[in-house]
């Protein structure tokens, strides 16, 4: 009989390891993302890389592996470079992102061979011979809080950055975030795209419906252009990135899920 119950209970710890085991087995395989697993995500003019920080959280837990470039803002050339040294670091296939002015970055970096897909948030996605500044005439911006330092520099001026930026994120976060600028090389938003890669990598396309940085309707253009697949998010601020990091987050997954590996 003793021996019996031994057996049991021996059986029993097994049976006791098979399904905890089951469970981390099962438990990752839920937090490993289907289709690309890699997003590597490049900020806009005037801001760092810190804002992607909501995006960059949920996409962690969904399983991702998460790269955010720091950019230097210094040229357009030295811009795309700090994009393709990230690139070079990545492991596998990945999809690029870019906010604002990033766009016009990862319209250029995004023909390096890690990248499958484009993902365009609230950004530029230049044609072959353009640049941002000559597309922002044609779709006149809202903001006229544009401001130059003495050796070329552009920012907004703090005091119409919560209005004009990020008019939907709490104001004292867009307080914070308009006396730590990025000051950006004004020379960069006149860089001429030569190789769009949306021309051959399929894209996604979020806009912002209430965006005074760059024109809805000039996201609008970029996104029937490239043939992108788009959503628009209404009340969003230029910020849309801060401010709605679900929705943003979903359409990053989306392409990573969609998005085709070339053999």
């Amino acid at each position: 009989m003793k021996k019996s119950i031994n057996i049991i209970n021996k059986l029993s710890k097994i049976s006791l390891l098979f399904l905890l085991i089951l469970n981390f087995a099962i438990a990752n395989a839920q937090h490993q993302p289907s289709g690309i697993k890699n997003i590597v995500l490049v900020h806009g003019a005037f801001v760092d890389g810190s804002g992607w920080k909501p995006v960059y959280d949920i996409l962690l837990k969904k399983g991702y592996h998460v790269s955010i470039v720091q950019q230097p803002m210094t040229t357009f050339t030295d811009d795309i470079n700090a994009v393709k040294r990230i690139l070079a670091m990545q492991d596998g296939p990945c999809i690029l992102v870019g906010h604002s002015y990033g766009g016009a970055i990862i319209t250029e970096a995004g023909n390096d061979s890690h990248v499958v897909a484009l993902v365009y948030i609230a950004a530029h996605a230049p044609d072959k011979g353009e640049n941002e500044a000559a597309n922002g005439k044609i779709y006149p911006p809202a903001y006229k809080s544009l401001q130059k330092t003495a050796d070329g520099f552009d920012y907004i001026n703090p005091q119409h950055f919560y209005a004009d930026f990020a008019a939907d994120l709490p104001e004292a976060i867009a307080e914070f975030t308009a006396h730590a600028q990025t000051l950006t090389a004004d020379e960069v938003f006149h860089a001429v795209i030569q190789n769009p890669a949306w021309r051959l990598k399929p894209s996604w396309y979020m806009v912002a419906k209430s965006d005074r940085i760059i024109n809805p309707d000039l996201e609008r253009m970029y996104a029937k252009r490239a043939n992108s697949h788009k959503v628009e998010i209404d009340g969003a601020s230029h910020s849309v990135y801060q401010s709605h990091p679900i929705e943003v987050a979903k359409l990053i997954t989306e392409a990573a899920s969609h998005a085709v590996i070339a053999k």
